[in-house]
């Protein structure tokens, strides 16, 4: 059974990001994490850590979807050099 709760080391590997990217995401409260200890630990959910995920790739669809152009222009034939 995998682990229930993870590192912001696991968090960076799994991202593919630094240490201060992960530490900024937890800060912010983009990412949801718990204190643990004395020194207080940052842990990271394994599910807030894919929901987290998983709006990020809603976020980058709805982007690409915004900088999609808008073709609106009446069709001017396949401009292949037969049909001009």
């Amino acid at each position: 059974m995998p682990p229930r709760f993870l590192t912001l080391a696991d968090v960076t590997e799994i991202l593919n990001i630094s240490s201060p990217q992960a530490y900024a995401l937890v800060r912010s409260g983009e990412l949801p994490a718990i204190q643990i200890g004395g020194r207080g630990i940052w842990r990271v959910e394994a599910s807030e850590l894919e929901t987290y995920i998983q709006r990020m790739y809603a976020q980058s669809r709805a982007r690409a979807e915004v900088d999609r152009p808008q073709d609106d222009s009446p069709s001017l034939g396949s401009g292949r050099a037969e049909d001009l």
